[in-house]
């Protein structure tokens, strides 16, 4: 088991947390985990994710060793992107948070998007 200290905090764990739960960044590796995906479908894999999110998500699981970006010097250029060995370990945990998902979280809260925000919306004075 893991060093936790002596109130239960664990860096290691911490830092995964941190890294795999930003914001979109399940869902790019949800995707990537069916297969190599060039950008453009990726992006309509993910419809609520803006190019910019999109791109640097990628960028930081390139950085991260978990998406390896692989350039094909065709006529265009074409660019794909997979999961490194490192990237595909996360299987097994990406798929038992949907089944926690599945289980736990009633479709109205994920449909109406509360799912996703860090903290409630607040509502305006009328």
């Amino acid at each position: 088991m893991a060093d936790t200290g002596e109130q239960g905090f664990c860096p290691r764990f911490h830092a995964a947390v941190e890294l795999i739960g930003g914001r979109w960044t399940g869902a790019v590796i949800r995707t990537l985990l069916q297969g190599r995906t060039r950008y453009a479908a990726l992006r309509a894999a993910i419809p609520q994710i803006s190019d910019r999110m999109l791109s640097a998500r990628l960028k930081e699981l390139e950085a991260e060793l978990i998406v390896r970006r692989i350039v094909t010097p065709d006529t265009p250029v074409r660019v794909e992107y997979e999961l490194t060995k490192k990237g595909r370990a996360l299987h097994e945990a990406v798929e038992a948070i949907a089944a926690w998902a599945e289980a736990w979280l009633p479709a109205a809260t994920v449909k109406g998007g509360a799912a996703a925000r860090s903290t409630p919306r607040r509502r305006r004075a009328v």
